[in-house]
């Protein structure tokens, strides 16, 4: 949704990765549709008539997992749904981050409102309510293997449904306070489980999904960031353009490749810089690092691509186990596995990985005097006494290599649980955590070499970049200090950083482009 009065509708066929991103960053309001309503209603009725009968149906009137054959009485049915909440709210770690935890509780109400759950619309609307009244419980980073869904976290949040467990305080001392007293205070009544429900707020790959769909929304930036980054560095550096042409992408027409490449033409357009050395400069072609940028980021935005589909998908699937259908039918699926979410969180830490590999090599060759063609040592004049932006590539080095280790896939490291019921599990949840901090040291990497390229066009005045990357210069120098003496780097390093992850830099340059692809 495009701004915070827009209430997003959860309907019976699912939502957008836009009304995710609006609901959990932004504080869009979200309430359940006619539609949903009705089919949770029908659904429900099915649970209850069953919850009532001596068929053996998992979770409604059995065990879970390696106790699915141990039979349920009828009076202790309402018993086993707050026992398995309790007992699953296990998790373990530091506290996960609030746009995810509203993601996750936002989403879990989608999937319950698609009517295969067997859950009432009340447990939906409670859901909801939380979001509402600005409640956000207590989910730990461990305790996930993302099959069975995200079990320990969606249970963190189905404890505070029934009023138990904590929630985040921004105005206590701990940070925390109990559900309870949470939930007091906003006017509303803890939850009364019945049959299926306990199991149905559990049974969900919602986190791991809300944390792709954020990863996304954050790294389809990142990767026009990096486009701009990179015309600075190619100006800087004496490159040329010629590689980006229109004629030459088209030969090897990945979608991505061609939007990169477009990029680039336009950010460059009218550079005095690059037309200095148009004619009679004897090198034959740039290094890979500045020749290559479309191909690299290009491959990067087809993976996100590709990952943005699969997260359509799951935006618009019903995840539970069993499921509930509309003949009166349930039955057990897997449903539940986070297979397809894992995947595509480890391809897009490989491309993470990749993109700030070609940017930390593009900030090296500015920083290498053998390299730079002309610029001083480090981008500092009184190489030295004065180190200039030396150490500014190492810490851009250390999160490349950290990027390197996170693009090892976890989706492939499966391990066996509840006594071998669950005997292949898919990571989704680990694959999802290791992505944002993927995505946000690439943010950083970027910013490095932002904050270079942008003291390498300063010391190739008085040539002048193009209209855009001076526009993008103009964005650093409003909160980073141009060439001068050695100072206190990482205040300037972090301002280049927000530049980068809010968006203004992007802005700067579209004010004189229009909008990059």
């Amino acid at each position: 949704m495009g701004n915070e009065a827009s209430t997003v509708v959860l309907g019976a066929s699912g939502v957008e990765a836009a009304d995710v991103v609006a609901v959990a960053r932004r504080g869009a309001p979200a309430v359940l549709g006619p539609d949903a309503r009705a089919a949770m209603a029908a659904s429900a009725a099915i649970v209850a008539r069953l919850a009532g009968s001596d068929l053996p149906v998992y979770g409604v009137s059995t065990g879970f997992g390696s106790l699915a054959n141990t039979s349920i009485p009828p009076e202790r049915r309402g018993e086993l749904q707050k026992a398995l909440v309790r007992s699953h709210a296990a998790g373990m770690g530091q506290a996960v981050e609030p746009d995810v935890v509203r993601a996750m509780v936002f989403l879990r109400a989608r999937s319950l409102a698609m009517g295969c759950s067997g859950a009432r619309p009340e447990v939906a609307e409670m859901l909801l309510d939380l979001l509402r009244a600005g409640i956000v419980p207590v989910v730990h980073e461990h305790g996930s293997l993302g099959a069975s869904g995200d079990l320990a976290p969606l249970a963190a949040v189905a404890l505070v449904l029934i009023g138990e467990g904590e929630v985040v305080d921004p105005d206590g001392d701990s940070g925390r306070c109990p559900a309870a007293d949470a939930l007091t205070a906003a006017g509303l009544e803890p939850l009364e489980l019945v049959a299926k429900e306990g199991l149905a707020l559990l049974n969900g790959t919602d986190g791991e999904l809300g944390m792709l769909v954020l990863a996304l929304h954050d790294l389809r930036l990142v990767l026009q960031d990096a486009d701009v980054s990179a015309a600075m560095s190619v100006e800087a550096l004496l490159g040329t353009d010629r590689a980006f042409a229109a004629d030459l992408q088209a030969l090897r027409p990945h979608p991505g490749q061609a939007a990169s490449a477009a990029n680039l033409r336009a950010l460059l357009a009218g550079s005095a810089i690059v037309a200095s050395h148009r004619h009679g400069d004897d090198r034959v072609q740039d290094a890979y690092s500045l020749r290559c940028t479309p191909q690299v980021h290009g491959a990067a935005r087809d993976a996100a691509a590709y990952a943005s589909g699969i997260a359509d998908v799951e935006l618009h699937s019903a995840i539970d186990n069993p499921m509930i259908l509309a003949d009166g039918r349930v039955e057990s699926c897997g449903n539940f596995h986070g297979a397809p979410v894992a995947q595509a969180c480890d391809l897009l830490a490989i491309a993470a990985a990749d993109v700030g590999a070609i940017a930390e090599r593009r900030t090296d060759r500015l920083l290498d005097a053998a390299r730079s063609h002309g610029l001083p040592p480090f981008l500092t004049e009184d190489a030295g006494v004065q180190s200039g932006l030396m150490i500014s590539q190492y810490t851009q080095a250390a999160m490349v290599a950290e990027n390197r280790r996170l693009a090892v896939p976890a989706s492939v490291d499966t391990l066996p649980t509840s006594a071998m019921q669950e005997d292949h599990v898919s990571m989704g949840w680990a694959a999802a955590r290791k992505l944002r901090r993927s995505v946000a040291n690439l943010a950083r990497i970027v910013a490095v070499e932002l904050v270079c390229a942008s003291r390498g066009l300063d010391l190739r005045a008085p040539l002048a970049p193009s209209a855009a990357t001076a526009a993008a210069l103009a964005a650093v120098r409003a909160v980073v200090p141009g060439p001068g003496p050695d100072r206190w780097l990482a205040p300037e390093l972090a301002a280049a950083e927000r530049l980068v992850a809010d968006g203004t830099l992007v802005a700067a340059v579209e004010a004189r482009t229009g909008p990059l692809l």
